[in-house]
């Protein structure tokens, strides 16, 4: 609409100063041809005179006609006799000495030749024909039509210099407008300040109103989402995670690439629930319950990575994200209830079991070993604190600066790669290859996931080398074969203050492979790192990536602002979708989290794919893509 104001206001203009110059030419050239009919009436009476009182002597009459026509005015002077045959006469050809020729072809001037009567008293002699030269008629005309065109563009120019104040008046909260329009497609939520055109200010009220009632819409939704997360995931009483729920946590954080290397597990009985709940009543027994609950959170609180859930009615679990501290953990535990517990009565017991565990064990070896050791505790009486037979853990016996100076040669020597899993859509179309990035850490020795080598990067400040190593290699392979690849960043890089202009600058410079890119961070990022989230999405957003979120789902709802990071897809983390066939409950949450997603314009994937069940439920919850060990049996090629 702007460009075609501007070709209206220049159209305008140019019609004005063309129509007007032709007008003001023409009249201008009226009024010359007029001057000069008068001019040469009036020269020839006066001429006509003069040569009547020379008593015809045609000698005199010459040399009167010569003296006039050498002044250089008229174009042509002659006296015709009474019988029409010409005396004398003398012409000059018409030329122009400044007008240009087209000019004085595109407006020729008339000059009507003047004529009056010669006699010597009551004799007649002839008549005297005068014609002006149109030269200098000419001349002034072009300089005349010269200072009009200059006076008209000046006046054009202030014109348009008013017009374009005018345009630009309009120009902004129009822009404003179609930045507001454009931000809602991406699922932001952005209002803009009322203009004070009165058109516009109506357009901007409209908008700013459509804005706050879609906002209110996803607020509304995310609550919801909550909600349903809540009733899947969460114990009713304690708002632990259920027993479902936190064996799908579990399990994702054995088998994930990013996962822990080693943990610790802990277990903790209420012991004969039954009989206390028959003592102590049942409210009684619910908040000693609550109690238990709200000591175990406190260790999620201080512990990134830390989560904890309640397995049955007397089961309590506390998963850690560090190896061998397990036991001291349950120790510490079972003291800080020894001492608030008997509040409620001596019957409020309880016993704890602890096992160390490592990234690849299976959950039903590692539960049976922790139910081992909290049978042990149960035999030995209230508070007592068994631990099971170590599972694994070589982390403590390298140490801190064996692993440090192991990650520098890895990275130095360049013993990286991306291993590659399929991410696919409903229709079993590749839409990426997942990459994570794997270390050798050993010259000789195999490539290590990041469960292994992560938590010491992290320490050694190492991620954003890292992950710049992951981009570029993900680059080169994209240059090779032109497939889509998703490169994992971790939170800890995004704290480095020229990461995200680095990243910039490396996409910048493959600009069709950058495309191809998809760049995701975990959901705790989102959380706890926003702003620095929002800048590496407003970083990445010229060079035509895809920034996104893994392993999420638990907090999508309360991350406030989400549609501000400038995402472009989710990964929902294997805890949420694993088991989905089973539970109508989950299957609900999930379907709401991806109609919140969907009006955000954000794709939804699900990671951890496992069973052909959970893919079919996942489709009918409205996912766009999955992953995971099934997708990856799949022996379909793209579609």
């Amino acid at each position: 609409m702007i460009r075609q104001i501007w070709l209206l206001l220049f159209g305008t203009l140019l019609l004005a100063f063309a129509g007007s110059l032709a007008l003001n030419a023409d009249a201008a050239r009226q009024t010359l041809q007029t001057q000069l009919r008068v001019k040469n009436s009036d020269n020839a009476t006066a001429l006509a005179l003069v040569l009547s009182q020379q008593k015809g002597d045609a000698a005199l009459m010459e040399l009167v006609v010569s003296s006039l026509f050498d002044t250089g005015f008229y174009r042509r002077v002659r006296l015709v006799g009474s019988d029409g045959t010409v005396r004398f006469s003398r012409e000059a050809p018409a030329t122009a000495h400044d007008a240009p020729g087209w000019f004085v072809r595109l407006l020729p001037i008339d000059s009507t030749p003047g004529m009056a009567q010669v006699s010597d008293g009551w004799r007649a002699i002839g008549r005297v024909e005068l014609e002006s030269q149109v030269a200098y008629a000419h001349d002034e005309l072009w300089h005349g039509t010269l200072r009009s065109a200059l006076t008209l563009a000046v006046l054009g120019l202030l014109a348009g210099l008013g017009g374009a104040l005018v345009v630009q008046r309009i120009r902004v909260p129009l822009e404003q407008t179609v930045a507001q329009a454009r931000s809602l497609e991406r699922g932001e939520y952005l209002t803009v300040a009322e203009p004070a055109v009165p058109e516009l200010r109506r357009l901007a009220r409209a908008m700013n109103s459509m804005v706050e009632r879609l906002k209110m819409v996803f607020e509304g939704q995310a609550r919801q989402v909550d909600t349903l997360r809540r009733q899947a995931t969460c114990d009713a009483l304690t708002g632990l995670a259920n027993r479902s729920h936190f064996m799908s946590q579990l399990g994702a954080l054995l088998q994930r690439e990013d996962g822990v290397a080693e943990g610790g597990l802990v277990l903790l009985r209420v012991l004969e629930l039954g009989e206390v709940n028959r003592v102590l009543g049942h409210a009684t027994t619910d908040r000693m319950l609550l109690t238990i609950a709200q000591a175990l959170q406190a260790y999620t609180a201080r512990v990134d990575g830390c989560f904890v859930g309640r397995l049955n009615g007397s089961d309590f679990a506390l998963c850690l994200p560090a190896g061998g501290v397990a036991e001291e953990t349950a120790r510490a535990l079972a003291d800080a209830l020894r001492q608030v517990l008997p509040a409620f009565g001596k019957q409020a017991v309880v016993a704890a079991g602890a096992v160390e565990m490592r990234r690849g064990v299976e959950i039903a070896p590692l539960m049976g070993a922790v139910d081992l050791a909290l049978a042990r505790a149960e035999a030995q009486g209230p508070f007592a604190v068994e631990t099971a037979v170590e599972l694994g853990g070589t982390l403590g016996r390298l140490g801190e600066g064996g692993w440090r100076q192991r990650l520098h040669e890895a990275l130095a020597e360049g013993r990286v790669a991306l291993v590659e899993y399929p991410v696919r859509d409903l229709t079993g179309r590749l839409m990426h290859l997942e990459c994570p990035l794997r270390l050798q850490i050993e010259a000789d020795g195999t490539a290590e996931p990041a469960a292994r080598w992560l938590p010491l990067a992290v320490r050694a400040r190492l991620t954003p080398a890292l992950d710049e190593r992951a981009v570029a290699l993900a680059l080169e392979a994209i240059a090779r074969d032109g497939q889509a690849r998703a490169v994992n960043l971790a939170p800890a890089s995004l704290a480095d203050s020229g990461f995200a202009a680095r990243l910039r600058g490396r996409l910048l410079a493959a600009p069709r492979e950058a495309r191809q890119l998809w760049l995701e961070v975990s959901e705790a990022a989102a959380m706890e790192q926003f702003e620095l989230l929002r800048e590496l999405g407003r970083q990445l957003r010229p060079t035509g990536a895809r920034l996104g979120l893994e392993h999420a789902g638990e907090r999508l709802g309360r991350i406030e602002r989400l549609f501000e990071l400038g995402l472009d897809y989710v990964k929902l983390d294997t805890a949420v979708t694993q088991g989905l066939a089973g539970d109508n409950v989950r299957a609900g949450f999930v379907r709401g989290l991806a109609t919140l997603l969907h009006s955000l314009s954000l794709q939804v994937i699900a990671e951890g794919v496992a069973q052909e069940a959970d893919a079919t439920a996942l489709r009918e919850c409205g996912l766009d893509g999955l992953t995971g060990p099934w997708v990856s049996a799949q022996a379909a090629e793209p579609r």
